[in-house]
């Protein structure tokens, strides 16, 4: 179920992250994940280093700088997501429009939900499946997402955002078409 809202809707998908940040054993960072040449730290530093430059060049907002992820990757994530929350659950926040040079205005939490949350839920496929965790993703946001982001599929790979799409059965469920969608295997092995 999506919840409603882009700040209940964080505060549940950054929860759920969360929660897999907090279940890698300590000797698991270091495992690689379905992401070629990362390891599940890289997935968490992906994540807490890309936003906060997105936030401040589209609507002026500084994310207070959280320990390294090579120090503490829980702290780092724990820090990093409630500043996210932080600014969702400002209403100020309704009123500032994100103007990010390569994209069209919008209201800044529907920048944040469509841009930064979504990644969130995405990567925690990877991070689970490379830590052998459940990476169960909610079916009816990752139909939500291969259905919007299907028309977009030239732009998104010129992008660089995205691997070659990996081939799924037309009829797999919806997570699968989601991960092979963005370019992974749904069916990776952890090593």
């Amino acid at each position: 179920m999506i919840p409603a809202g882009p700040a209940e809707e964080h505060r549940s998908i950054a929860g759920t992250f969360g929660e897999r940040v907090r279940g890698v054993a300590a000797d698991g960072w270091d495992a690689p994940t379905p992401v070629a040449e990362w390891e599940a730290r890289d997935v968490v530093r992906h994540l807490v280093e890309w936003f906060p430059a997105f936030l401040a060049d589209g609507s002026g907002l500084r994310l207070p700088a959280g320990p390294p992820v090579d120090d503490d990757p829980v702290a780092a994530w724990e820090q990093h997501a409630a500043a996210v929350q932080a600014v969702l659950d400002d209403p100020a926040s309704a009123g500032i429009t994100f103007a990010h040079p390569r994209l069209p205005a919008m209201p800044l939490p529907r920048a944040i939900a469509e841009f930064y949350t979504g990644d969130v839920f995405m990567h925690t496929w990877d991070l689970a499946r490379a830590t052998g965790q459940d990476d169960t993703l909610d079916a009816e946001r990752c139909r939500v997402m291969v259905q919007g982001m299907e028309p977009l599929d030239e732009m998104l790979r010129q992008s660089g955002q995205y691997g070659a799409r990996v081939p799924v059965a037309d009829d797999a469920p919806w997570q699968d078409r989601l991960i092979g969608f963005i370019g992974r295997d749904p069916a990776w092995p952890r090593p």
